[in-house]
């Protein structure tokens, strides 16, 4: 909480002093301040950088229209608007510890959370479609998934995920203010029925993380099956079977962050001390934004090698888009 001296004893300080219902500020030294402001613009900031050379990458080198790096594309976007919206507002809140924007804001940014994030997941649930055809059906897959469709899902993706999440916030945002005298004036939670609670858990997390696990032993499956039988593996298989193994890291990281926030969200001291677990917890999901770029640097020559391109200015010149990306000993 945060005190000030009123005549030789600490008064509580309020977000909203002149409301009655107003939450309390919390009390941070200048030296906390200063980390927490450091803390968040760094996150934020490197976020950003790192997801605007993925796309910029696979935008502007020619040999990386792919359908798999579409994926990877459309993952990086959503990372951006973690990085450029969600981490900064996040930061603020914990911050300042009162919510100054109004309900409608607290609305539209949450609306903006949960619709990047489940745009996220859903996006790993095509790339691992993507990767259980090329591994499991590599013979059928230029036919079966193409530049054409892979745009199709991308795009019915985002919208799903946007009327899914408008849905759940005109539904619960009746009930929020009809239960409003249970939250401060100054805070920004969603309150979410039961009902709604358990659609959701469904929805944004059973169900697609399930899709995922199942494609993904089977793609393990088959990827051990087919290394006993052959002799002589191709470049082609080697590329396909390293973008698997990289884009399952990917979704593992990712999943360990969201079971690790439900795990968290139902525990008995998340009802205790909700507003630092909250806090700690989105932090977990939000670290996959930036994780996700240093994944690709670590297992994909390509994105080093058009970074290179990138950081030097090489891309300007003319004809770069067709400059070859992939070595002969990758």
């Amino acid at each position: 909480m945060a005190f000030s001296e009123v005549d030789g004893y600490q008064a509580v300080q309020y977000c909203f002093p002149l409301h009655n219902s107003s939450c309390v500020k919390k009390e941070r030294t200048i030296a906390e301040n200063i980390l927490l402001h450091l803390f968040f613009f760094s996150v934020s900031s490197f976020t950003v950088f790192v997801n605007l050379l993925v796309i910029i990458s696979i935008s502007h080198f020619k040999q990386l229209h792919t359908p798999t790096n579409l994926l990877i594309l459309s993952l990086a976007v959503s990372d951006l608007l973690v990085g450029i919206v969600v981490i900064p507002v996040e930061g603020i809140k914990v911050i300042e510890s009162c919510w100054y924007l109004g309900e409608t804001m607290c609305s539209v940014f949450h609306g903006i959370v949960f619709s990047v994030i489940f745009a996220s997941l859903y996006n790993l649930v095509i790339i691992a479609v993507d990767r259980y055809v090329a591994v499991c059906d590599p013979l059928l897959y230029i036919s079966k998934i193409t530049i054409g469709k892979t745009l199709t899902s991308i795009f019915l993706t985002w919208i799903f995920s946007f009327i899914y999440n408008l849905v759940i916030l005109y539904c619960n945002g009746q009930w929020y203010r009809s239960q409003a005298h249970k939250n401060c004036h100054g805070e920004c939670v969603l309150i979410i029925s039961f009902t709604w609670g358990i659609i959701d858990l469904f929805v944004s997390f059973v169900a697609p993380c399930s899709v995922i696990i199942c494609l993904y032993m089977n793609i393990f499956k088959v990827a051990r099956i087919q290394v006993k039988v052959m002799n002589i593996t191709t470049r082609i298989k080697m590329s396909e079977s390293k973008a698997t193994k990289t884009l399952g890291v990917v979704l593992s990281v990712f999943l360990v962050g969201w079971i690790t926030y439900y795990v968290g969200s139902l525990s008995e001291d998340y009802l205790e001390h909700s507003d630092v677990i909250i806090a700690f917890l989105s932090c977990v999901v939000y670290i996959n934004s930036f994780l996700n770029p240093l994944i690709y640097a670590l297992f994909y020559p390509w994105f080093k090698t058009a970074v290179r391109h990138i950081l030097t200015l090489h891309i300007l010149a003319p004809s770069s888009s067709l400059i070859n990306l992939f070595p002969e000993d990758c």
